[in-house]
């Protein structure tokens, strides 16, 4: 089955890492292992919830005629973390936004991502908050949605 949603979530994770303004925020492509100890992360194809289902797009397909191919509405979860050593859920709250508006400019300044035939804003998002023993967190997840064609 033909999709875009790889190559969208390769050519968001690849302009995400080349941003300047993300500098200390670790870009990543879904769920990952590792040992970092960083606070601020951006996560492009999951919700960043280690107890959910994991998912990182769907599709909604249909022909846009038989000579030409099928038109797909997609979504993209991608998701942006801070975390704080203490409990000022103001200070995650804050940062978590501040992450998520560099990927808004970024739609905004070019909402191809760099792609023919496909274009993609964010559509929803959600905020999640929570105190643990690390401290406040602030996940915010948010739902890059819009049409291409294969």
């Amino acid at each position: 089955m033909a999709s875009r949603v790889p190559e969208l979530i390769d050519a968001l994770k690849d302009r995400l890492t080349a941003d300047p303004e993300l500098v200390g925020v670790v870009v990543v492509d879904g769920p990952e292992i590792n040992e970092t100890v960083t606070p601020d992360w951006l996560i492009v194809g999951w919700s960043g919830d280690p107890d959910g289902d994991f998912q990182a797009a769907q599709t909604l397909g249909g022909w846009s005629d038989l000579a030409t191919g099928r038109e797909e509405q997609l979504q993209v979860n991608v998701t942006a973390v801070a975390t704080r050593g203490d409990t000022e859920v103001r200070a995650a709250r804050r940062r978590v936004y501040e992450i998520g508006a560099r990927l808004e400019a970024l739609l905004r300044a070019d909402p191809r991502v760099g792609l023919e035939s496909l274009e993609v804003a964010i559509e929803a998002t959600q905020l999640v908050q929570d105190q643990t023993d690390q401290g406040a967190t602030a996940r915010l997840l948010m739902t890059v949605a819009g049409r291409a064609f294969t």
